[in-house]
């Protein structure tokens, strides 16, 4: 079995999977190369977007410290909003705190389109509920709010809202279609694989349970290929609205999820088979970049387990230096994934009962293994593209049974585009248990490679769903068990972050939070390690609409900050915004302090007499 596993992008479109050893590569930090190498149309500087935007009276010409920054002082914070902006706010957050109306809100939407008809109900929603959570309807659209972020020191990060509009039992039945292999459906090998990889009825709307995360379910390839135009026009839209624009992509968006299941089980079972022999070494409980197994050991267990003798595991520790320091780690072990032009050889996990190295599924169609090189054409488009437009590429995170594989491909995408400047971002979940070891892991490969490191870091917007399914099919709950252990693991990682940042100025983070405490934390410790808001290493990310009490002080101040913007027609974003009414409950409820604010902003304009303020930019 080969030691070779890279994404080969080949010149004719399409790329196999492979992933080349780590080991090659010293095991040290590199030093920072320089900033601001021409990247396809734009020039990317250290402090584009701040030199961008100094120019506007409503920015700070200097970045403020982080000490003095204040997120109650409502005048800072609301300028760039009317006031009758601030009036829908405070409506919109009220009826959103009130159960009966979000949990009727489709009976509400479908009663009001009929006695308004469709112009009138269209208007209504713009001026209240899409008006706060959505830009507008296509990328021409948009540009106005755009501008007038901007000009407030707020960027954008484009992102198309629309969703089909699908009954709970046409979503469970394209999801089990799109996630069944033929094999499978003629249970041919289907014994082999682990519950938690395959799809359950009871779970095929993965819709329920999730918090401001819109889903795509896989209809046929021409849908993708759609969806690869969306997420195109998006990256264009990025690139000619603002300087250094970030755009967002659904890697499920993008093919059959059924590649996505079965990869990320390989993954993970071969993840497992690795502390499994550090546990043999008495190695367990180390975290996992610190465990090295001794190859001499190693070889010792493959043989023992029949999975390959000897000479045969040689060969797999001896190319491009693999095991030449006598020691194999958690990314030199991910490196013998065996990769082949056929995924039916891809798909090779160890039994350790039988001792073999056998395939997930007996065998794949030829359609199938045509799907999943399709899926990854689009990737290699679309970051080709944002490369061209010197925009950056955030992969969204999706649910734990697909995110193993959809975090390597991302990690694959950046190896190949981050070599000059930080392209693509993967994001990391925080209140996944494992979510240090997933970011350390990561952060040691760029490292070792020496190409940017970029992430978002969220805490998490499908927790319900996935400890419900845990709980039903029965498998561990990926979840922390607390939101203070969440908090707990989200500073964790991004201390880890900046502490690389200070070091090696190639690693890139936002901190996409609506969490107050978690944003000063990121000040204080910018300050104390000298990582300056210029530099553009460090950005701050929120969902329009909501939280504009941090956004925007922080970007007047001169930090990178940028609201996700949802777009898209009204009638196809309503099933979006629906959705966020419901699971965002918690959220509007808990968002005391912002309806505070907003109302204490309101009253200081009614008595000084600026009740209708516009703002000026």
């Amino acid at each position: 079995m080969p030691p070779v596993f890279r994404l080969a992008f080949r010149p004719s479109g399409w790329f196999m999977v492979r992933l080349q050893s780590t080991a090659a590569a010293p095991k040290v930090k590199g030093s920072a190369d320089p900033e601001g190498a021409q990247t396809g149309e734009k020039k990317w500087q250290l402090g584009s977007q701040v030199d961008h935007i100094e120019r506007s009276e409503n920015v700070m010409l200097k970045s403020c410290p982080a000490a003095t920054m204040n997120f109650d002082n409502t005048q800072e914070a609301y300028k760039s909003k009317a006031t009758w902006e601030l009036l829908r706010s405070i409506m919109v957050f009220w009826l959103c705190s009130i159960d009966t109306l979000v949990d009727r809100n489709q009976q509400i939407l479908s009663l009001s389109k009929k006695v308004l008809g469709q112009k009138l109900f269209e208007k209504m929603m713009k001026m209240t509920f899409y008006g706060q959570f959505v830009a507008g309807e296509d990328q021409e659209s948009i540009k106005p709010l755009i501008r007038r972020n901007q000009a407030f020191g707020v960027g954008s990060v484009l992102d198309y809202s629309v969703e089909e509009d699908l009954t709970q039992e046409e979503a469970e039945k394209k999801e089990i279609e799109s996630c069944t292999a033929e094999a499978e459906k003629e249970n041919i090998g289907s014994e082999h694989r682990e519950k938690k990889y395959q799809v359950q009825p009871g779970f095929g709307d993965r819709r329920g349970g999730v918090i401001s995360a819109r889903t795509y379910f896989y209809a046929d390839e021409a849908k993708c290929d759609h969806h690869m135009e969306t997420f195109l026009k998006c990256i264009e839209a990025s690139g000619g609205s603002s300087e250094d624009g970030f755009s967002a992509i659904k890697l499920t968006a993008l093919g059959r999820p059924q590649f996505l299941l079965q990869f990320s089980e390989v993954l993970m079972r071969w993840r497992q088979f690795f502390h499994q022999l550090a546990a043999d070494q008495g190695k367990a409980g180390l975290a996992a970049v610190e465990i090295e197994l001794e190859v001499e050991k190693l070889q010792e267990s493959l043989a023992k387990l029949g999975i390959a003798t000897k000479d045969e595991s040689h060969n797999w520790f001896s190319g491009e230096n693999l095991g030449l320091s006598g020691t194999v780690d958690l990314l030199d072990w991910n490196s013998l994934i065996d990769s082949r032009t056929k995924i039916s050889r891809l798909l090779l996990v160890p039994n350790l009962q039988s001792g073999q190295l056998e395939p997930l599924l007996s065998r794949f169609t030829e359609e199938e293994d045509l799907q999943m090189k399709r899926m990854l054409q689009r990737m290699d488009v679309l970051a080709k593209r944002a490369l061209e437009k010197g925009v950056r590429l955030m992969v969204d995170a999706e649910q734990t049974y697909f995110q193993p594989a959809i975090s390597r491909l991302t990690l694959e995408m950046q190896r190949k585009f981050n070599i000059e400047n930080p392209i693509i971002f993967n994001t990391y979940q925080c209140y996944l248990k494992e979510a240090y070891d997933n970011v350390t892991a990561d952060v040691e490969l760029s490292r070792r490679e020496g190409w940017h490191f970029g992430a978002k870091l969220v805490r998490g917007a499908y927790m319900q769903q996935e400890r419900n399914r845990a709980a039903e099919v029965g498998y561990e709950d990926p979840i922390n068990p607390t939101y203070e252990k969440t908090s707990e693991m989200y500073h964790r990682c991004l201390d880890y972050i900046l502490e690389e940042i200070r070091h090696d100025r190639k690693a890139n983070v936002m901190v996409a939070s609506h969490n107050e405490d978690t944003v000063k934390f990121t000040l204080k410790r910018m300050n104390e390690l000298g990582i300056y808001p210029e530099e553009n290493k460090v950005y701050f990310g929120q969902l329009l609409g909501m939280c504009d009490q941090i956004s925007f002080p922080l970007g007047q101040a001169g930090y990178p900050v940028y609201k996700y913007v949802p777009y898209g027609p009204v009638h196809e974003v309503l099933p979006y915004l629906s959705r966020r009414a419901q699971e965002n409950r918690g959220i509007m409820k808990g968002a005391i302090k912002e309806r505070r604010l907003l109302w204490s902003e309101f009253k200081r304009r009614l008595l000084s007499g600026n009740l209708f303020y516009s703002p000026r930019f």
